[in-house]
C-alpha cells in the first residue's frame, strides 16, 4: 500500500537525519574473513566515515531542522487520517548534544585546536609561545637559590633572538641539558628579555631595568639593551645619577656615562648627599671624588664620603668606628681636597670627625695659618667647577623716565631648549639712576608647577649691566618642554629694560626658544622687558 506523500517526506528526512548523524566508522571485518565483499566493504567504509562526522559536525543545524520537518509532515499525516490502517509515526532522533565553547585563547590554553585561526599572523603566534610548555624543549631556573622561578622556552626561538642562546644549544658545546640554572639573572628580568625575543615586546619599568640591562648585555641583546639605557637617560635625576654611573661603567655604556656626568657636575651637592650615593662601589667613589667639575664645596664632598663610609662598615659587618671608616675609604680619603676648604668650614667639619689622625689635623690648621706650611698628603688645589653660561635674549637695553617701575607684580617670560641643561639663575636689570637695592622673588616652573624658587636681594651699581640672581640648586630643564621663569621685583627705583628681543638664541651647543607667558603682569614679553638671561649649565 502507498504511503501519503507527506509520511513518504518524513521517511526520507528521518533517514537523512541518520545518516548526518552517524559519527562512529563503519566496523572493519575481522582479520579471519575472506570474504571478498567483507573485504570490499571495510575498505570502503574506512574512508567514508571521516565525511559523515564532518557533516555531523557543519550540518548539524540542517539535521535538526530535518528532524523538525518530519516530526511536523508525520504529525500532519496522522491529522488527516486518523484510524487503524495508518501506520505509527516512528520516534524522532534526539537532538544532538550542543557544542562546548570554545576555551578561551591565551598562554595557559594553548592546547585549543582554534589558537592557529586566531592568530593570523606570525607574531601573534609566536607572541602565544612566550612563557609556554606548548612545545617547550627546554626550561631554565632562574633567579638566587631560594628565590627561583622556572620559565619554559623554545631553543629555536631563542637561538634566534642571540648569538648567547645560539651557542648555547647548537654550538660546538651545546647544552644537552633539558634544564638550566641561571643563577644571576632576576626572574623578572628574565621574563621581559623572554617576550622581547618571541614578541618584540619591550615592557621596561624602573624597578628592574637595570637587571633587565645586564640581562641584555649578558645575551647579547642590543636592541633591548639600548632600550633599557634610553629609559635610564629618561629618568636620570640628581638622586640616582651616581648609582647611574656606577652601573654605566660596569655595562660599558659611554653615552650613558656622560649623561651621568652631566647631572653629576651640576647638581654636585644633590647628587653627593643623595641615598645613591652610599651604594656605589668604592671605584666609583674615587672617580667621583677626583672629578674636577663637580660644581660644589669641598666641606660636601667631605661630608659624602664620610656617609658612603658609614654604608661601606655595614655592608661589611663592621662596626661603625673612626678606624673602620679610615680602613673602608683608604685611598679614597686622600682624594678629598681638604686643604681648600675655608678655615671655618675645616674646624666645624673634618677637625671635628675623628677621622683624620691628630697629626693630621694639626699640619692642616698649620697650613692655614703658618708662613711656612707643612707638606700635607690631600691635594691642595680647587676644583675647578663649572662655568655658568648666559643666554641674552636681548639685543639692546634702554631706559626711560616712567619705564620700568616695580610695585610687587610679575615679570614672566617662557623658553624651551633642544637639549637637557640645568638653569642655574636669572639675569636682572638693576637701576637706571644710580646704587639701588631690590628685593626679589624668583621662581622657575613647568606646567604650572613651581620647580625651584628663591627670595633673595640684589645690590645693582646704576649701570645697564643684568646681575645674577640665583637658585638654591641648578634645576634640571629637558628638552622640547616650555617652562617659565619669573620675578618679582620690589624696589624704589626704575631700571633699565630690553629691546629688540629674540624668539630664538643660540647659546654654543644650546638653543633657546622664547614666547610670551599669561603669568606677566608687569609687561615683559619675547619683544622687551625683564629677565634679560638666564644662566645655566650645560
Amino acid at each position: 500500500m502507498l504511503l501519503p506523500l507527506a509520511c513518504l517526506h518524513g521517511r526520507v528526512a528521518q533517514c537523512l537525519t541518520s545518516l548526518l548523524l552517524l559519527a562512529e566508522p563503519l566496523p572493519r571485518p575481522r582479520r579471519g574473513a575472506r570474504a571478498r565483499g567483507a573485504a570490499s566493504t571495510g575498505a570502503e567504509a574506512a574512508p567514508a566515515a571521516p565525511p559523515a562526522k564532518m557533516a555531523a559536525e557543519l550540518y548539524a543545524p540542517a539535521s535538526a531542522a530535518a528532524a523538525d520537518l518530519a516530526n511536523s509532515n508525520a504529525g500532519a499525516a496522522v491529522g488527516r487520517k486518523a484510524g487503524p490502517r495508518s501506520p505509527p509515526s516512528a520516534p524522532a532522533p534526539a537532538p544532538p548534544p550542543p557544542a562546548p565553547a570554545p576555551p578561551t585563547l591565551d598562554n595557559h590554553h594553548p592546547e585549543s585546536p582554534g589558537w592557529r585561526c586566531c592568530r593570523p599572523t606570525l607574531r601573534e603566534r609566536n607572541a602565544l609561545m612566550f612563557n609556554n610548555e606548548l612545545m617547550a624543549d627546554v626550561h631554565f631556573v632562574v633567579g638566587p637559590p631560594g628565590a627561583t622561578r622556572t620559565v619554559p622556552a623554545h631553543k629555536y626561538v631563542l637561538a634566534v633572538g642571540s648569538s648567547v642562546f645560539y651557542a648555547m644549544f647548537y654550538g660546538d658545546l651545546a647544552e644537552v641539558k633539558s634544564e638550566i640554572h641561571i643563577p644571576d639573572v632576576e626572574p623578572a628580568a628574565f621574563l621581559i628579555l623572554l617576550k622581547y625575543m618571541y614578541s618584540d615586546e619591550i615592557d621596561l619599568e624602573a624597578d628592574t631595568v637595570l637587571a633587565t640591562l645586564y640581562a641584555a648585555k649578558k645575551y647579547i641583546v642590543p636592541a633591548l639593551a639600548k632600550a633599557c639605557v634610553n629609559f635610564l637617560e629618561t629618568s636620570l635625576e640628581a638622586k640616582n645619577a651616581c648609582v647611574l654611573l656606577s652601573q654605566s661603567r660596569l655595562f660599558e655604556e659611554p653615552e650613558l656615562t656622560q649623561r651621568c656626568w652631566e647631572v653629576i657636575d651640576a647638581q654636585a651637592e644633590m647628587a653627593l648627599r643623595s641615598e645613591g650615593f652610599c651604594e656605589i662601589d668604592r671605584q666609583t667613589l674615587e672617580i667621583i671624588v677626583t672629578r674636577e667639575a663637580l660644581n660644589t664645596k669641598e666641606a660636601v664632598v667631605f661630608e659624602a664620603v664620610l656617609n658612603w663610609a658609614e654604608a661601606e662598615c655595614k655592608r661589611q659587618g663592621l662596626s661603625v668606628t673612626p678606624r673602620n671608616k679610615r680602613h673602608v675609604l683608604g685611598r679614597a680619603l686622600y682624594l678629598v681636597r681638604i686643604p681648600t676648604m675655608t678655615l671655618e668650614e675645616f674646624a666645624n667639619g673634618a677637625a671635628q670627625s675623628d677621622i683624620l689622625t691628630l697629626e693630621e689635623t694639626h699640619s692642616i690648621f698649620l697650613w692655614y695659618t703658618a708662613t711656612n706650611k707643612p707638606r700635607l698628603d690631600f691635594p691642595l688645589t680647587k676644583r675647578k667647577g663649572l662655568a655658568p653660561q648666559r643666554c641674552h635674549r636681548f639685543q639692546s637695553s634702554a631706559y626711560r623716565s616712567n619705564q620700568w617701575r616695580y610695585r610687587g607684580r610679575c615679570d614672566s617670560i617662557q623658553f624651551a631648549v633642544d637639549r637637557r641643561v640645568f638653569i642655574a639663575g636669572l639675569g636682572l636689570y638693576g637701576s637706571s639712576s644710580g646704587k639701588a637695592e631690590y628685593s626679589v622673588k624668583i621662581e622657575l616652573k613647568r606646567l604650572g608647577v613651581v620647580l625651584a624658587q628663591n627670595l633673595t636681594k640684589f645690590m645693582s651699581d646704576g649701570s645697564s649691566n643684568t646681575f645674577p640672581v640665583w637658585f638654591e640648586h641648578p634645576v634640571q630643564v629637558e628638552q622640547d618642554t616650555f617652562y617659565t621663569a619669573s620675578a618679582v621685583l620690589d624696589g624704589s627705583e626704575l631700571s633699565y629694560f630690553g629691546q629688540e628681543g629674540m624668539t630664538e638664541v643660540q647659546c654654543g651647543k644650546v638653543a633657546f626658544q622664547f614666547q610670551c607667558s599669561s603669568d606677566s603682569t608687569n609687561g615683559t614679553g619675547v619683544q622687551g622687558g625683564q629677565i634679560p638671561e638666564l644662566i645655566f649649565y650645560a
